[in-house]
């Protein structure tokens, strides 16, 4: 297997994935954003991190994305045109930037 192609269907996955979560997925005051991919060499399964402002909706945001993953899964399906397309896993982005992500709170929160 070439080596790149993992790397090709993870930005294929983040961008199509980003405008479904943009379309379908609404959670109250909460701003969700896709900040990697990762699909492994099997090519069977992709994790998506994800950067929740304010971290406090952490834990909703993560329950409802579970709760959709089947109908976002079924999207994707539709969308990439691959086979097998990778199952997707939502998890929280450890790696944060905290003077960026208060000015961010402050913005969404005006």
């Amino acid at each position: 297997m070439r080596p790149f192609r993992n790397l090709k269907i993870a930005d294929l996955i983040e961008h199509e994935l980003g405008k479904i979560l943009a379309r379908d997925f609404f959670v109250e005051d909460t701003l969700v954003t896709i900040t990697s991919v990762q699909v492994d060499e099997d090519l069977l399964h992709a994790k998506v991190k994800l950067g929740i402002i304010p971290e406090a909706n952490t834990l909703e945001v993560l329950r409802a994305l579970h709760y959709a993953r089947g109908r976002f899964q079924q999207m994707l399906v539709k969308k990439l045109r691959i086979k097998p397309v990778p199952h997707i896993a939502f998890v929280a982005d450890d790696h944060k930037d905290e003077v960026v992500s208060d000015e961010i709170s402050e913005v969404v929160s005006e």
